[in-house]
């Protein structure tokens, strides 16, 4: 995956995967085997350079069955398209039905072969053994390219004969799917946000669909676009599903045989489908068409445009990337005017986003005066409103960022014991929903209010286990990452699908609760910082309080995470990358980030930074 900040400077994920081979590696592990002796671990491949290629041998003649597995599993790791190396370790029925593409188990080193797979001494010759793949589990990536960490011990049998008739070993008996080490995964593999719209979410006043990103892992170096869009038209991970949908008509896949997708000198990509014109409409096209742009620039930012053909081979439609960006709701496209924060008066004041110096004006409104005891804010995403809390951590208050405005009675009240039992810092999702969680421990809960004005409504988690600490709301409205702390005092960070009541009567609920920070154990804060990240501080077992990115999937992001920082209390990150990290330190009070510098002072006094959102 791509680094997340080089030099202070944030960066898409999925955005570093090169597209031409500049060289090729050979796995020829096999060759050098030795025929006696204990077997030792499969060491993952040392990390490549991405345009560097590795292709596997195939088994020498006379291999035995130690060198038949280490040679298999060495074919795994390379990037031969079909595997048709891998298969050539395989007896020809095995080979036939044996399916790579059901998932890839990640081990946190290279699979061991637990059973010596030759005959023991002073036993009479076999021609059949039964060989042990054992490892301990880090994650699995299902047929829907979904990761998902995991855990716990790896055995799997792998069954080798020798044939009667060459006289050599194959592998005739073994498990779908492929498996490999950490390091090798990391190679061979990046993460790309593949995207749809939200089933039951529109912003602004034209009711835009809004983009939401589905993040998916493919092989970098095995025609990753084309893979990209066949995983587009197969539809939203399982996860996902539900509340999402695609522009693209059931059935819709790429037409026969095509590969090798990849941009004209124009920066233009031509997809062929297998639709006819009469099946699209216009503006149906035009989903269609950005949905496969707003994936695609994870590989290629250059891409700026797309043309949809049909099967017919005439155009279906164009779409560039201006044309794109006003089509659908994109949070990362979304750049925010103000930084935001709570002055030494603890009146909400503001700063250009793009201010390179240190002053900070009273926003217009009740919310820029002196009296008001706000602790903690958010912004909508539009930056008319704002929320704030207020009177110790028990009242929500909403009102216009503007001149004139009032602020009438508390939306949301908590009777929380002591002030860091009571309301979270809410947020605001793109069509204008405010959220925000109430800690107080005898009566723990997550509230919903419509656009900022309706009656506060209590969400259900039914999965929940532990008091939530924190709660924000994505862009997309259609996902919420939480903190929750369990009886033990651990505290995690769990993303949850927003699953709202379409008209059922049924209420809003966060169903599916995953962890995205598997091994942080202590998260002190978090912000969204980006379409399918966030933003995390915490520690590990044992370990000190460290500022990381995180996927929403839980995988762990390659790259170097931002400077440290002593005593933070609270961050804020904007979906826009080009936008400063901002956080609230103890020691330094506001602080930021800008690309290629180091954390800089900001305000002393000032506490709570956020971005819209």
């Amino acid at each position: 995956m791509a680094a997340d900040r080089k030099g202070g400077a944030r960066h898409r994920p999925g955005r570093a995967v090169a597209y031409a081979a500049v060289g090729v590696v050979l796995l020829a592990g096999c060759a050098s085997m030795p025929d006696s002796g204990d077997l030792r671990n499969v060491e993952s491949t040392p990390r490549q350079d991405t345009g560097v290629r590795v292709f596997a041998m195939p088994p020498a003649e006379g291999a035995g069955p130690a060198e038949i597995m280490q040679g298999f599993l060495e074919a795994l790791t390379s990037d031969d398209p079909s595997y048709d190396t891998a298969r050539k370790y395989l007896s020809d029925d095995a080979a036939r039905t044996w399916r790579p593409e059901r998932s890839t188990t990640v081990l946190a080193n290279g699979p061991s072969i637990e059973t010596d797979c030759r005959a023991g001494a002073g036993q009479e010759p076999t021609d059949s053994v039964t060989c042990v793949l054992a490892g301990t589990r880090v994650a699995t990536v299902d047929a829907q390219q979904a990761y998902q960490p995991a855990d716990g011990s790896y055995r799997k049998k792998v069954h080798l004969t020798r044939s009667a008739k060459t006289g050599q070993w194959r592998i005739d008996g073994l498990p779908d799917g492929v498996v490999m080490g950490k390091s090798d995964f990391q190679r061979n593999y990046t993460s790309v946000d593949k995207y749809y719209f939200a089933s039951d979410t529109t912003a602004g006043a034209t009711g835009q669909p809004v983009a939401v990103a589905d993040p998916v892992f493919v092989r970098s170096k095995v025609d990753a676009m084309t893979q990209m869009v066949r995983s587009l038209l197969n539809g939203p991970t399982s996860w996902l599903g539900p509340v999402v949908r695609s522009g693209f008509p059931t059935g819709t896949a790429l037409q026969k045989d095509v590969s090798g997708l990849a941009p004209d000198d124009q920066n233009k990509l031509t997809v062929p489908l297998n639709l006819k014109a009469s099946q699209v409409a216009p503006g149906k096209c035009t989903e269609m068409a950005t949905q496969v742009l707003f994936t695609l620039r994870n590989l290629t930012p250059t891409l700026e445009s797309v043309e949809l053909e049909g099967a017919d081979g005439r155009r279906l439609c164009d779409l560039s990337e201006e044309r794109a960006e006003s089509a659908a709701w994109h949070g990362s496209a979304k750049s925010p005017d103000y930084l935001y924060f709570l002055d030494d008066k603890h009146r909400l004041v503001r700063m250009p986003t793009g201010s390179t110096g240190t002053g900070a004006l009273p926003v217009p409104g009740v919310f820029g005066e002196s009296d008001k005891g706000l602790e903690s804010v958010a912004v909508s995403r539009d930056e008319h409103s704002a929320a704030g809390v207020g009177d110790a951590g028990k009242s929500l208050y909403v009102t216009s960022l503007a001149s004139g405005g009032s602020l009438g009675n508390a939306l949301v009240t908590s009777a929380g014991p002591t002030q860091s039992d009571r309301l979270t810092t809410p947020s605001w999702d793109a069509r204008g929903d405010l959220w925000v969680a109430d800690r107080d421990p005898h009566h723990a809960r997550l509230y919903v209010v419509e656009q900022g004005t309706a009656k506060a409504q209590e969400v259900a988690i039914p999965e929940l286990s532990g008091q939530i600490k924190d709660a924000r709301v994505a862009a997309d409205g259609v996902r919420i990452a939480l903190v929750v702390e369990n009886k033990d005092g651990k505290q995690s960070l769990l993303i949850g699908r927003i699953q709202r009541d379409g008209g059922t009567g049924q209420g809003t609920s966060v169903v599916e609760l995953r962890s995205a920070a598997p091994d942080l154990e202590q998260v002190s804060a978090m912000s969204w910082a980006g379409d399918s990240r966030l933003l995390a501080v915490g520690r590990e077992q044992g370990g000190v309080l460290q500022m990381r990115y995180v996927q929403v999937d839980g995988s762990t992001l390659d790259g170097p995470a931002p400077g440290a920082l002593t005593g933070v209390k609270s961050i804020a990150a904007s979906e826009d990358e080009r936008v400063p990290l901002v956080a609230y330190s103890e020691d330094d009070g506001i602080v930021r980030l800008p690309s290629g510098a180091q954390w800089q002072k900001v305000d002393k006094d000032g506490t709570a930074p956020v971005y819209p959102g």
